[in-house]
């Protein structure tokens, strides 16, 4: 494999990268969580300098001190850094992930309903919401369980954010291969998506696409975002690259967005040790979850 990567080196006229030194990696380090909160760890080193290469290799830079400081000034130091991101944010996610967590949401929408029968509104939010998945999957159980209680008179929407651009650019597009579609039910394949012409994919329908809207942000930016009243706060594998203290501050700011009686769901293993006086924690197999109270 090496031979093959030197012969293509070679051929673009581009040479290996060296190692990133220490100094370097303490540099971006401290760049990285200065601007999005996330650690990026010694285990993570790797990861950072492949990505960092891959990324230098397309632009035709040759050294990390040139790329950083294309990425502190000039005219593309933003559009720059919106690419460079991407490449680093993890988008592990599926359709319907963690299934007792959408159980529990499921629940909760039936009690709220069920204890405000005059309730005409529900409002949801994907933190994180990467490639789509998320979101869509919560307005298909929504639409669906709306379908079921025979309560199409409720509207209810869905907020998606997300730190990356290009991934929101492809959570909006909605088309995925029919392998990322294994856990969607056949029933909502066929009522919720649609054939892409000339592709093996498919592609979110427009009715459900409309109940979402996605959003860039950046979760250390909470402050500035005019977000609230939530019944649904969904923030799974979100919280893990950051700092405890970072961790607290961003958890304390999701609860203050909550209705009361709005429901927080985090990822199991996130914050076991983390408690908040106005929320309650919800008792649900395999779950971690609070409820704000009233």
């Amino acid at each position: 494999m090496n031979g093959i990567i030197d012969v293509a080196t070679d051929r673009w006229g581009i040479k290996s990268l060296t190692p990133i030194s220490d100094e370097q990696f303490e540099l971006w380090q401290t760049l990285i969580e200065a601007r999005t909160g996330m650690t990026v760890g010694a285990a993570r080193r790797s990861f950072l300098e492949t990505n960092l290469g891959i990324r230098m290799r397309e632009i035709g830079v040759s050294d990390y001190e040139t790329y950083y400081e294309q990425l502190m000034a000039g005219p593309v130091a933003e559009r720059e850094w919106a690419v460079l991101v991407d490449r680093l944010t993890v988008q592990e996610t599926s359709f319907f992930r963690h299934s007792s967590s959408f159980a529990l949401v499921k629940s909760h929408v039936a009690d709220v309903l069920a204890k405000d029968v005059r309730r005409k509104t529900l409002n949801l939010w994907s933190v994180g919401c990467s490639t789509g998945e998320e979101p869509y999957s919560l307005a298909m159980q929504t639409d669906a369980q709306l379908t079921d209680m025979q309560r199409q008179d409720v509207y209810f929407g869905v907020t998606a954010s997300d730190i990356s651009l290009p991934t929101l650019a492809r959570a909006r597009a909605g088309i995925y291969g029919e392998r990322r579609l294994h856990n969607v039910p056949t029933a909502w394949k066929q009522k919720y998506f649609q054939p892409v012409a000339g592709r093996k994919e498919l592609q979110v329908t427009g009715e459900l696409k409309r109940r979402i809207a996605f959003v860039q942000l950046n979760i250390m930016e909470l402050d500035r975002v005019p977000i609230g009243d939530m019944d649904v706060i969904f923030c799974q594998n979100v919280l893990i690259y950051f700092r405890r203290f970072r961790k607290r501050d961003i958890l304390a700011n999701l609860a203050s967005r909550l209705t009361p009686g709005g429901l927080l769901v985090l990822g199991v293993g996130e914050a076991v040790d983390w408690a908040h006086p106005a929320l309650a924690r919800v008792d649900y197999p395999d779950t971690l979850a609070f409820r704000r109270k009233a």
